[in-house]
């Protein structure tokens, strides 16, 4: 049963090329988030920048060279690089933008703006 599980599908190999991370994105009264799945991946292969109104997301997560390509089993994660573009509403205030990684999760936080933020006005009874 183990050997089953072990050996290599018709046609499998190492998934190299253009791949893109699952992302969430979710609002609150304070911001956008926008989370994204990238284990294994070094930080210094992660981009983050904003061109023309446009968050860019770039990187590649690279093959342990360690590791012989025959000597896989299974290869099911892709490889290579990836990019994710969004484009961003006027209601954030770019120059307050933080990224942060934590545990494989690329959690990119975008203030809005304070004029944009939701008032309560007080209606006056007369």
């Amino acid at each position: 049963m183990l050997d089953l599980a072990w050996n290599r599908e018709t046609g499998e190999d190492l998934r190299e090329g253009v791949w893109q991370p699952a992302v969430d994105i979710y609002e609150d009264d304070e911001s956008v988030v926008i989370k994204a799945e990238i284990p294994d991946i070094d930080q210094k292969d992660i981009e983050v920048k904003i061109e023309d109104n446009t968050l860019i997301l770039r990187g590649e997560r690279k093959h342990d060279k360690s590791i012989r390509k025959e000597n896989y089993h299974r290869v099911e994660r892709y490889y290579g690089a990836f990019q994710r573009s969004f484009q961003l509403p006027h209601t954030i205030d770019q120059e307050q933008i933080k990224a942060t990684c934590d545990k494989g999760v690329l959690t990119i936080t975008l203030p809005k703006k304070g004029e944009t933020k939701p008032k309560q006005i007080t209606v006056e009874v007369k």
